[in-house]
């Protein structure tokens, strides 16, 4: 079904040819972000849960006040682009709508066509946000800036930048479509043998090498990258407002908005209803839809920067959107046809097998006494999600060219540490294996482990990969965080450590470990193996 947009401007055609309003990638945020639950608790009238991109956490505030004047419970579960789209493939039966970054993910995940009623709430581009100094040395400030130009700052080492993952993220997924069409030289919609150009394919490496950070979720990478010391980032032009926002609240240089001319797209936001045949569900939906859309409430959205109109800002508003910052809601956008869903699918998947800098994974895992019986089973059943690859491609997590895998196993002792030969199915299965096989020991000591991690990962040359330590444990260490801090502080590599926990993990250790070096913690109490893909997002 068409998206039913109440604005001209907002119009996007969906279906066999996805048009979306090229901006360079897409909407704002839908990242990979872990699942998470916002509502006001029970109501008298009815209640919508809404399966939402992360990027809508910002709005809840507004969220708040439709409950107030609707008496309509809502209750936003977030959750990833690919995620968002396999629970429609899968009938949506635990959700009332559907709130995506982009309108591409219900046009492919909608087989059963049970999405009505779709508009959009909001717009916002893709962008690239650079250092004002950088831009400025780069000769992008008030400029066309093209992809290869970008391209060429990379290829110079004048310019690296983080980027969410295409396979988990929005935007990630939405600016990695726009550089494709840009190296191509296309505005046609992509093809299969597109994709297998050896020019296109060194290109995009080119581009992508330069990535030296990546994300499951375009919220957390704004963080990361406020709390990091980088380049630039690529990221929707309203998270780039508020990044802008800090920083210059904290007498930090801000970040400059460049908008690639030759590949950008626009996030639509849309909201649709999913239709289980329940009048009064759906009666509940139009109102906060209705709400939603409302003349006051849509300038309330613009006050978060994002957009309303492609092409203009409210006088209400124009001073949210500085053209000192770059950003320029005059320029005009170009619509370019996006590729079907199978050439799609098969741009996502040879970017996270061929085209994407190569990770390189240690994994810490706990093999402590504590984690005997059903800890150990729902472990190893969760490293078959990632190591097995036929596992891996159901949701897009397949090992990358030139991947290194690693495995510290531990307790309170390191225990053993096994590599995989190479990123060949064959060899990332023999690596399971031996995970499978391994027997559980003692205590429990996470310092040592991940001090080990980082001793392992700078051996190598980290330009070349995106390196990630993934700690995965079920208990408390004894105060050990001096062994991991001074190995930090000999190696000085910028290695995120990413923690799961599970069973009894004490969450402050971890966060701990997190904050210093620019990681993140995910809970597996629920879901091992969805932990376990939560994080592969962000590497």
């Amino acid at each position: 079904e068409l998206c039913g947009m109440n604005r001209g401007m907002k119009k996007l055609f969906l279906g066999a040819g996805i048009f979306l309003i090229t901006f360079l990638l897409a909407g704002c945020a839908a990242g990979s972000k872990e699942k998470g639950i916002f509502g006001l608790g029970s109501r008298d009238g009815e209640t919508l849960r809404i399966l939402s991109g992360s990027e809508n956490q910002e709005l809840e505030p507004i969220l708040e006040k439709c409950m107030e004047e609707t008496g309509v419970e809502v209750e936003m579960d977030y959750k990833g682009s690919i995620d968002i789209m396999r629970e429609l493939q899968n009938g949506a039966e635990n959700y009332d709508a559907v709130w995506p970054a982009s309108s591409m993910w219900i046009s492919i995940g909608d087989e059963q066509h049970l999405v009505k009623h779709m508009e959009s709430i909001y717009m916002t581009p893709v962008v690239f946000g650079i250092r004002d100094s950088l831009a400025q040395e780069l000769g992008f400030k008030d400029q066309d800036v093209s992809v290869k130009d970008i391209q060429k700052s990379i290829e110079e080492k004048k310019m690296s930048f983080c980027m969410t993952s295409a396979t988990q993220s929005n935007s990630g997924a939405s600016a990695y479509i726009g550089f494709l069409y840009a190296l191509l030289g296309k505005q046609d919609g992509m093809t299969m043998e597109d994709l297998e150009s050896d020019t296109l394919r060194t290109n995009i490496r080119e581009l992508l090498g330069g990535v030296e950070r990546s994300s499951g979720s375009s919220d957390w990478l704004k963080d990361m990258f406020l709390n990091g010391n980088y380049d630039a980032m690529v990221n929707y032009e309203c998270l780039i407002i508020d990044a802008d926002q800090q920083l210059t609240e904290e007498g930090r240089e801000p970040l400059y908005v460049v908008y690639p001319y030759d590949g950008l797209s626009l996030a639509d936001s849309p909201l649709g209803y999913v239709d289980h045949g329940e009048e009064a569900k759906e009666e509940a939906f139009l109102e906060v839809q209705e709400f939603l859309l409302s003349e006051e409430i849509q300038k309330e959205i613009e006050a978060t920067g994002r957009r309303i109109n492609v092409n203009q800002v409210s006088e209400d508003n124009k001073a949210v959107f500085k053209e000192e910052w770059g950003i320029n809601t005059d320029k005009i956008l170009s619509p370019i046809q996006m590729p079907d869903a199978q050439v799609l699918m098969e741009a996502l998947t040879v970017y996270q097998t061929s085209f994407k800098k190569p990770s390189l994974n240690i994994y810490c895992l706990d093999f402590s006494g504590s984690m005997d019986g059903k800890g150990e089973k729902q472990l190893k059943e969760a490293m078959s999600e990632i190591l097995i690859q036929e596992n891996a491609a159901e949701n897009l997590l397949q090992a990358s060219a030139g991947e290194v895998n690693t495995v510290i196993f531990f307790d309170h002792r390191i225990l053993g540490t096994e590599t995989a030969a190479d990123d060949s199915d064959e060899a990332l299965a023999e690596l399971y294996e031996k995970i499978a096989a391994f027997k559980i020991g003692g205590g429990t000591d996470i310092y040592q482990a991940a001090a080990e991690g980082l001793k392992i990962a700078s051996r190598y040359d980290l330009e070349n990969y995106t390196p990630a330590i993934i700690l995965m444990t079920d208990g408390r260490s004894d105060n050990h965080y001096q062994t991991f801090l001074e190995a930090w502080e000999m190696y000085q590599e910028d290695i995120p450590v990413f923690s799961i926990t599970f069973g009894d993990a004490d969450p402050s250790q971890l966060e701990e470990l997190a904050a210093l070096t620019g990681g993140r913690v995910f809970d597996g109490t629920e879901d091992l193996t969805e932990a376990f893909r939560n994080v592969k997002g962000y590497n």
